[in-house]
């Protein structure tokens, strides 16, 4: 079975890393929903980019942390058939110290990691189970490998995300779907920038250097492909040997 022109849906797709990933998996051939929630705008240059490079795109907006609303936008997707690759991208930091951490931070981060993993990929298996073939790409973090201070809660909830794909890869390997999670570590985003300097990331990276969103979508390109077939249940770090 050849995978171009699977449809693909990758949530937080306006962002940084996200955008990458929607460029990578348009360049592949697929239908790309490129999903936002505050960043319509964003989402929409994404789309317009995969469609002047000849691709296939279009813009999907709701709020992974309700559970309704997140239905009700995947219900009109699924009508014109399912999705096969699903990439849960959408994530939030909101830092503070543990003793300091409110119980709204706390809850904010564990809500759209964990809760959004839930309402966006429980409702598209079924669909995807029937096609006998699927990829479910969850973005981690190296944070949830190796911690880091002042992010007890996002450690927290991508340590959730790792613990689920381990789980949901046992239940459907045997339907010819694929279920593994990317942990980057210090890539050169908008939401990364300001917490790294050079010298900072000189220091702790192996490699010496941030890595790229197009280096994390080229990981999950290939975990998209027919390629990866026989990959699942995986963590797999892109973190220049961080960690």
């Amino acid at each position: 079975m050849t995978v171009t022109g699977k449809r693909a849906l990758v949530t937080g797709g306006s962002g940084g890393i996200g955008a990458a990933i929607c460029r990578r998996l348009g360049a592949a051939g697929h239908e790309v929903f490129v999903h936002a929630n505050q960043g319509k705008d964003a989402a929409a240059a994404v789309a317009a980019a995969i469609l002047a490079a000849g691709g296939r795109a279009r813009v999907v907006v709701f709020d992974v942390t309700d559970e309704t609303a997140t239905r009700e936008a995947l219900e009109a997707v699924l009508l014109e058939g399912p999705i096969q690759i699903l990439v849960n991208n959408a994530g939030i930091h909101d830092d503070a110290a543990f003793p300091g951490m409110s119980a709204a931070q706390w809850h904010r981060v564990i809500d759209v990691t964990v809760g959004g993993f839930y309402h966006v990929t429980q409702p598209l298996l079924l669909p995807m189970i029937r096609t006998r073939w699927g990829r479910v790409i969850n973005i981690s973090s190296i944070t949830a490998l190796i911690g880091n201070r002042g992010q007890v809660n996002y450690a927290a909830a991508k340590g959730a995300l790792n613990a689920a794909t381990k789980s949901l890869s046992l239940e459907v390997a045997s339907r010819g779907i694929t279920v593994n999670a990317v942990a980057p570590g210090i890539i050169a985003t908008g939401m990364a920038a300001p917490a790294f300097d050079p010298a900072r990331i000189a220091e702790l990276v192996p490699m010496k250097r941030a890595g790229t969103p197009e280096e994390v979508a080229e990981l999950v390109g290939f975990l998209a492909s027919e390629a990866a077939g026989y990959v699942t249940g995986q963590i797999i770090a892109i973190s220049g040997g961080l960690g």
